[in-house]
């Protein structure tokens, strides 16, 4: 494979490790509509006061189509790490001597900290080595979903009205 035919972020994520990049969050949000829809949950607002199930529907909609196509495509959320790398003439930030100072990789490295192994990978295979390891853990199901889960999954309290 040619690094053009790896789904990676420029940062350092791999894009098939990622719910948003891989489709897990747009097949889920899609089949949570089809449920909702199914059973006609429309009655939860009329005992859930706080509730909007027109707004909720809406958002279950937007998320059942979207899916980042990956920021090589001018997809994902914006960053500076785009820019900065194009500038350097580098295809990722994990070739970049700076990036674990890098104001731009801040972000990623802190959200993702296993990023800084992949800086140490790259430097020791290369890149196009270190994407082809990635791209195998993700077809043996690695993902990024249990260190996301530990770090930003809330429990929310319903009220009772």
């Amino acid at each position: 494979m040619t690094l053009d035919q790896y789904e990676y972020g420029v940062c350092g994520v791999y894009c098939g490790q990622c719910p948003n990049g891989n489709g897990r969050v747009r097949y889920a949000a899609g089949e949570l509509k089809r449920l909702v829809d199914t059973t006609r949950y429309g009655w939860v607002e009329e005992v859930v006061k706080s509730f909007s199930f027109n707004e909720f529907r809406k958002g279950l909609e937007w998320f059942s189509q979207a899916q980042c196509r990956g920021c090589r495509s001018g997809d994902g959320k914006p960053c500076q790490n785009r820019e900065c790398a194009e500038e350097k003439g580098l295809q990722s930030c994990l070739e970049c001597s700076d990036y674990l100072t890098c104001s731009h990789t801040e972000y990623v490295r802190d959200t993702y900290p296993f990023v800084k192994d992949s800086h140490q990978r790259v430097k020791q295979v290369g890149l196009e080595k270190h994407l082809e390891e990635e791209e195998q853990r993700a077809r043996a199901g690695v993902d990024l979903m249990g260190h996301l889960e530990r770090r930003y999954c809330k429990t929310v309290e319903l009220e009772d009205e």
